[in-house]
């Protein structure tokens, strides 16, 4: 489907696992957000999910390193990121980060700026707030003590709509099946280090074209949060009033919106 595929590559001792799919010309980075089990086996629905790229774009999703130490920090993600760019000979890409992304996203924009072309940042922030590490210490808290149900659940909660949420109720003991992490210690690991994201001081140091993407409703980073990074780099921003951290998924302009901003800029070439 939309010619997706699972690749690995072997970056001085460390291995990436990534997926790409799309035919065209140009790069997209998509930068995921946190998740209990990282993209294996998802080629074919992250391929569709995301298929208004695959004819303008060769897309590259690429997964944290699979080996992950206690105190890693997003901006360590950022220079994997970056790393495994070069490998593959991907300069001058647009980059659509959400979430843990866009956090990665923005160092990578910072420290890396010759690698970013046009970046989306969504539902993100660039600096901790006490939402934020509240959220993400109670996710490690039931984490250490296996609490699964209760952790997908308030994941859920804290992610989407009541309205959503509602809906999909009679299906959260299959989510927790799915969901619950396989590897408790890297979702532990992985969690810590969205702790670590301080970019904020640093914004002004991103030169390309960005687009803000937020919640107004978040209950994770705050939609406060992505309007402070518009503010900060003076750069276009659009807030889903009525959504929250799950707004890339919920709002079906969402994909379009993306879509549209990277062609409008591309046109400005």
């Amino acid at each position: 489907m939309y010619n997706a595929k699972e690749l690995k590559l072997t970056l001085n001792n460390k291995q990436i696992n990534y997926i790409t799919f799309g035919k065209g010309t140009k790069s997209l980075i998509m930068i995921q957000g946190l998740n209990t089990n990282g993209i294996k086996g998802a080629a074919n629905s992250l391929a569709y999910m995301y298929r208004i790229f695959a004819k303008d774009y060769t897309v590259y999703l690429f997964d944290r390193r699979t080996e992950v130490y206690d105190g890693i920090t997003v901006r360590e993600l950022a220079a994997d990121i970056a790393e495994a760019m070069e490998a593959l000979g991907l300069v001058n890409a647009d980059v659509f980060a959400v979430s843990q992304g866009g956090m990665i996203g923005q160092y990578l924009a910072i420290d890396r700026p010759e690698l970013v072309h046009r970046m989306v940042l969504a539902v993100t922030l660039s600096r901790n707030n006490d939402v934020v590490k509240e959220v993400i210490n109670n996710w490690i808290e039931m984490t250490e003590q296996e609490k699964y149900k209760e952790l997908v659940v308030d994941m859920a909660v804290k992610m989407y709509s009541d309205a959503y949420v509602k809906r999909y109720k009679p299906f959260m003991p299959l989510l927790t099946a799915v969901q619950k992490p396989k590897d408790k210690e890297r979702f532990i690991t992985l969690a810590k280090a969205c702790l670590t994201c301080n970019a904020y001081e640093e914004l002004e140091q991103i030169k390309c074209p960005v687009l803000v993407l937020g919640g107004s409703r978040d209950k994770v980073t705050t939609g406060q949060a992505s309007v402070e990074i518009a503010e900060k780099l003076g750069c276009e921003i659009y807030m889903y009033e009525d959504l929250g951290h799950a707004a890339y998924e919920e709002a079906k302009d969402f994909n379009r919106r993306v879509y549209d901003f990277l062609m409008k800029e591309a046109l400005k070439q």
